[in-house]
This record gives C-alpha cells, structure tokens and sequence, in this order.
C-alpha cells in the first residue's frame, strides 16, 4: 500500500490514482494523515478493501508523508563510509538529534539556501504506525507505518557554532526536511532492509549506497530509541546518510542558486529540489 498527501489530507495512492482517504470513506477516516496514523491497522484493512474504480480521485501528491508529526527523530553516522569521510570513529550506539517538524515539505520544491554552506544528504525514513515503547528489534517492523525518501539538507556554519554542534538548528531551516513522494508499507518491499539510496546533484551522482550498508538498521534504530521514549503513530525517523556529502569533499562543495538536487529510494520514488537564493 502506498499513501501520500495533497494540501495536507491523506490520500491513497494506486496505479495513477491519488484518492482523497476522506471522501473515499464517507467520513470513517479523517483528511488528516496523524489522525488516520493513530488507526493505521484499521485503515489498511479498509485500504485493501477499496475499489479504486469508484473512489475520488485528485491531482499527485505535494506534501510530506506525514506533516504534523509529534517527534521527529535523526540519525548521525549511521553509514561507515560517512563516519570515515567525517575523520570519525563508527559510532558504539546511534547518534541521535532532532529535525524541528516545521522544517518538513514535500517532495518537489524549491530549496531556499540561507548561505553558501548548504549541504545535501540522502535518507532512508522511516514513519510509525502504532506506538512503540520497549520493543524488541525482532518485532520491530510490525510498528512501521512505511518507508520514504528523505533528504536531511544542513547548513555547516550554524551546525558547528558553539562549545557543541547545533545539528538540530543547522538542519530545520525551512524546506530541509522534504519527505516523499510516496509511504511505502513494508510487505511492499522484497528486503525492507536492503534499498537502494542515490543523490544526484545536477545530474551528477554524489551519494549511492544501499540500505544494508547501516550500522544500525531500522529494527535496531526502533528497538533503540523505543528503549527511551515512547514513538508514536506518525513520527518519524530519519535513518542517516550515507558517503558522499559536500563537506567531507577536497574541496568543500556546497549547494547553489539554480542547482537541481534528486534523491532516488528504490520501490519508493524521487525528490526534487531547485535550489534558490534566501
């Protein structure tokens, strides 16, 4: 199953179709996409029921996945090739920092750069379904929602202001954390663990990987952070990045005015952004 959102309500997605989840059910599932997350195990069933011949129809998706999320969750290091182009030890436990919900977009946008130091980095994200408190890694997946594309865009000089990093500032500018352009439910997947992560900057392929290739995989990342705090239905977790960002490079490369960034999952879709003057 596959679901997006287009001006903020929840919408299935099958084939060509986006259907609005609220007019196709007369009202049993609300427009907005938190409200259907926190009956997700419901909502499937009546997914799978769904004849898309008389459903509602609308235009493709424009917003994030899930845009009202109550926490949102980063992983740093999570790939030893970034951790090695970063000088840095892989970590021991997962590195964890937030991303500020209103730094969430959707999947084609413009990017406005608020320096020259704006740098791109391509993620597998994961969003909740049922709330996961002390869950084991190995029933772990049964609490995912799905999987998108994400992009964790940073700006290194306010990143690395202060005694300490201010990863979370640096990265929840308006318009870094773009989602989309489609959640994809796990059983979609051959090896919900093993897809593979491409960014393109101008055509050029920048970073590209597979899933399989983090230190700490999805269950693990659940099991971890559900060890801590409560995750809930609609959050999300953005699962790192791997080799090839524009700091670590000899030289520095960071992003400009009218530079084109597409970041690629495979079984779930691209992103697009257009980068623009602040």
């Amino acid at each position: 199953m596959r679901t997006t959102t287009r001006s903020g309500r929840m919408c299935l997605v099958t084939g060509e179709a986006v259907i609005d989840v609220e007019q196709a059910s007369a009202g049993r599932f609300s427009a907005d996409p938190l409200a259907v997350f926190e009956e997700w195990d419901a909502f499937r069933s009546w997914a799978a029921k769904l004849e898309p011949a008389g459903a509602h129809g609308s235009t493709g998706p424009d917003g994030s996945v899930s845009p009202t999320p109550r926490q949102v969750f980063a992983i740093g290091l999570n790939y030893r090739g970034h951790a090695e182009e970063a000088s840095l030890a892989a970590p021991e436990s997962p590195s964890v920092f937030t991303k500020f919900a209103t730094a969430l977009t959707g999947p084609d946008t413009q990017l406005r750069l608020p320096s020259g130091r704006v740098d791109w980095e391509a993620e597998l994200v994961v969003v909740m379904g049922r709330r996961a408190e002390h869950v084991a890694a190995g029933g772990a997946w049964s609490y995912v929602a799905g999987l998108t594309a994400g992009q964790d865009y940073s700006e290194r000089e306010v990143q690395s202001v202060g005694p300490v990093p201010q990863f979370s500032l640096g990265k929840s500018f308006p318009g870094f954390a773009p989602t989309g352009p489609v959640l994809v439910t796990p059983d979609e997947f051959a090896d919900p663990d093993d897809l593979a992560i491409e960014c393109l900057v101008n055509g050029e392929s920048v970073q590209k990987s597979r899933t399989s290739s983090m230190i700490f995989p999805v269950p693990e990342l659940i099991a971890r952070l559900s060890a801590v705090c409560p995750l809930l239905p609609g959050d999300l977790i953005f699962t790192g990045t791997p080799a090839g960002v524009g700091h670590a490079r000899t030289p520095q490369r960071y992003l400009r005015p009218g530079d084109e960034v597409i970041t690629r999952i495979e079984g779930i879709g691209q992103l697009r952004q257009t980068c623009v003057a602040a």
